[in-house]
Order: structure tokens, then C-alpha cells, then sequence
């Protein structure tokens, strides 16, 4: 998943603690205070807002200037450099790590990053089931940068001219899917569904606007039930019935959304980049896009978190600078150029009211609601292997290979499998 779009205050100074020893016992050096230079990790960045925004930082503290490191694009990439260069202990480069929500629970359990005191980051100034995505073991040891949820895109003008309001559960969607898109020529739904983290994260959006979940804890419980079979069983039946092309089962976030921008869904579940590329100047649909959160069994349903937390690591020498930049990147001011500068949804609640910004960015409040009921995927230590095992099983069970109910007798197995090993 391309979470660096999925998928950016107030200065703080953080007790000697974290200039002390983390989890792992690495010390953080560097000077008295553990001030000193540092190396920021993150996937590629697109829309090239962070090096301005280090900019400031660097005029401000000359002594302790941070140098920006853009991995690829792809999450898993960046992943797997992120890891062989945490592996390398005190020849470890990177100081501060812009790392995938779904990594937290991974990166804290194998020691790579340090536990952070809440009290030293203003968490309450942040949407609350963000913060979720930075814990692991009841502590913190990341923090929220940029957040993102699931939407449902669809074209308004085409419900418009049916008289029909957007779809709240998935009955709706499927008979507007089934008999309105047709009569437009256009394909009924579509998400991420080829296997990859994207599938992942619509199975398990799936999942839990069933009701279900899919582990307990901290990945030490499978909880797969029938919630699961109904939250597969919604995703197969659209490509068996037709509402959902076959050719979606070999979309990303990007394939996806040029298919809607392009004219060709009348739905689409993707990140709120989505929306803003499809009401660009240039966009076969732009003034034709509407937003709602996404719909689910018997009501609104429950969206993934996306997004990116901040975490320092174990072996970072001046873990002072480093709280203190994490805290700069998290304050009020530089959030709100996340947003306009970056084009991501920042973690700060306040800035989802203001009247200027949701003039400019009109799915404020849709996404908004869709972060406040929003769920985390699945915490695990093994996360990349239970993403791997939920993409396998879905894409056999929508591509017809397995039924639903196999799916989930599947599912289950392979996850009870990872967390005996683990």
C-alpha cells in the first residue's frame, strides 16, 4: 500500500528518560541531553511537502539538523529496508522511522524501537482511535503522524438523476451496483483487491462491518466466526454476481482510482487522495464525486486505519532531538501543512472543524467520521505473515477458487498456525 499518501507541532522537551535507555537497553547518547543530528526514515514522498517542512526545523536547531531518507514508494520495500538497517544495532543509520501503522506491534515486539512516555505528546489533541494504531503492550511506542480511512467514493450525479442517496449498507450498494450502473454503462463497485496490503486492508473492512474480527489481543487469540463469512462471503458474491468487474481482483489504490476518475465505477472504496485526484481539473468526473463513509451490514460500517506513525529507534544516539522532532511534526502548525502542503489527513482533531480548511477540503467531516469509528488491522509481532495468509485466502475466495465458508475454516487455521509459532 502507497501509505506515505494513506498511505505531518508545539515544541517539547522530553525528560532525561529517553536520552537514557529504551526497551531494549540501547543507550541514547550523544551529549548530555541526547541532542545531536539525526536521520529521518520514510517511504518515498510524493508530493514532496517533507523536506520544506525539515526546512524549518533545521533554521531553528542548527545543531541538530535532521537529513531526510526516502525509501521507495512501496510499503513493502521500505519495510524490509527499514528492518535489515534496525537489524544492524549500533551501525543502524536511521534515528527516527516514519513507519506504517500495521508495523507498530512488529517493530516494538523485536526491540527495534523504544517505548515513548505519553505524557511528553499532546495524544488528547489527537483523533482517539489514532493512537490505538501507537501502542503495543498497553505502552506507547510510536506516534501518530498521519492518519487515513477508507471512503466510499460515487458518482452524485448519477444518483442524482435516480433520485436515489447514497448507499448505507450493503444491500444498497449491491442493487444500485447490480441495476443503476448498468443503465450508465458503468461497472457497479470496486476496491483494492488484488493480493497485496490493500486487500488486506478491504477484508478486513469487511470483516468487521459485519460485526466480526479477525485476532484478539496482540495476535494471541484467532477470532474468526460467521461475522467473517458474511464479510468474505460480501466481497465474492459481487465478483460472482458481476457488480464487482473481474478486473478489480488485479487493482491497487492506483489502478482503482484511475478506473473511477476515468468514468468507469459507480463506486469506489479508497483513501480520501482518491477523492481529491477525481475532482481535479482534468478528471473525467471532477464536480461529479460524492463521499460517504463506508457501508456496512446493517448500517455505516467500520473503516481500516491508514496512515503513519513516528517511532525512534532503539539504537538512536540523541533521543532527546528526536522526541523534540516527533513533537514538532505533531503540533498544531505543522499538521495543518501535512494537509495542505501533503495532501494527508493530519492527527489533529481541531483541524477537522475549521472552516477555512473544510472549504478547501470538503470530505473533512465524511473522514472525520469514518477515523472516529475506525478500527486498526489486526496487531500481530508476525503482522506481515497474517497480511500474507488474509490476502491468500480472500483472492482464492473471490476469485471463485474456495467458498466462503472454506475461506474461513482456512483463515483460521493458518492464523492459529502463525500464533503458535509466535
Amino acid at each position: 500500500m502507497r501509505w506515505i499518501r494513506a498511505a505531518g507541532r508545539g515544541l517539547l522537551v522530553l525528560a532525561v528518560v529517553l536520552a537514557g535507555y529504551g526497551a531494549s537497553g540501547a543507550r541514547a547518547s550523544g551529549g548530555p541531553e541526547g541532542r545531536g543530528p539525526l536521520t529521518l526514515a520514510t517511504a518515498g514522498d510524493l508530493t514532496g511537502y517533507l523536506g520544506p517542512l525539515l526546512e524549518g526545523w533545521n533554521r531553528a536547531h542548527p545543531g541538530e539538523k535532521v537529513t531526510l531518507v526516502e525509501l521507495p514508494d512501496s510499503a513493502d520495500e521500505t519495510r524490509a529496508q527499514m528492518i535489515t538497517d534496525l537489524r544492524g544495532g549500533a551501525r543502524s543509520r536511521f534515528d527516527v522511522l516514519n513507519i506504517d501503522v500495521a508495523w507498530t506491534s512488529e517493530f516494538a515486539a523485536a526491540g527495534w524501537i523504544r517505548p515513548l512516555p505519553r505524557d511528553r505528546f499532546p495524544l488528547n489533541s489527537f483523533l482517539r482511535p489514532v493512537v490505538d494504531t501507537a501502542t503495543y503492550d498497553r505502552r506507547l511506542y510510536a506516534v501518530p503522524y498521519v492518519t487515513n480511512a477508507g471512503l466510499l467514493l460515487y458518482r452524485k450525479d448519477v444518483l442524482a438523476a435516480e433520485g436515489v442517496p447514497p448507499p448505507r449498507t450493503w444491500a444498497e450498494l449491491e442493487r444500485a451496483a447490480k441495476t443503476i450502473a448498468p443503465r450508465y454503462g458503468l461497472d457497479g463497485y470496486a476496491g483494492q483487491f488484488l493480493p497485496y496490503e490493500g486487500l488486506t486492508v478491504n477484508a478486513a473492512e469487511a470483516v468487521y462491518s459485519a460485526g466480526g474480527t479477525i485476532l484478539g489481543d496482540e495476535g494471541d487469540r484467532v477470532t474468526v466466526d460467521s461475522a467473517a463469512r458474511e464479510g468474505i462471503g460480501f466481497l465474492a458474491r459481487g465478483v460472482r454476481d458481476g457488480w464487482v468487474p473481474k478486473e478489480a481482483l488485479t487493482y491497487t489504490e492506483e489502478e482503482s482510482r484511475q478506473a473511477f476518475q476515468d468514468g468507469r465505477l459507480l463506486f469506489l472504496r479508497n483513501w480520501p487522495y482518491a477523492y481529491v485526484s477525481a475532482s481535479a481539473a482534468g478528471s473525467a468526473v471532477a464536480g461529479k464525486v460524492g463521499a460517504v463513509p463506508l457501508p456496512g451490514r446493517d448500517g455505516p460500517g467500520t473503516s481500516v486505519l491508514g496512515g503513519s506513525n513516528l517511532a525512534v529507534s532503539s539504537h538512536a544516539e540523541h533521543a532527546d532531538t528526536a522526541a523534540r522532532l516527533i513533537a514538532y511534526l505533531t503540533s498544531e502548525g505543522v499538521q495543518r501543512q501535512v494537509l495542505t502542503r501533503g495532501a494527508l489527513p493530519p492527527v489533529r482533531a481541531d483541524l477537522y472543524e475549521d472552516p477555512e480548511l473544510v472549504r478547501r477540503f470538503p470530505y473533512l467531516p465524511t473522514l472525520r467520521a469514518s477515523i472516529r469509528t475506525a478500527e486498526p488491522r489486526p496487531k500481530s509481532p508476525r503482522y506481515d505473515q497474517v497480511s500474507m495468509v488474509v490476502q491468500a485466502v480472500v483472492h482464492d475466495a473471490m476469485a471463485g477458487h474456495s467458498t466462503p465458508e472454506a475461506a474461513v475454516r482456512r483463515l483460521a487455521r493458518e492464523l492459529a498456525d502463525i500464533s503458535r509459532r509466535g
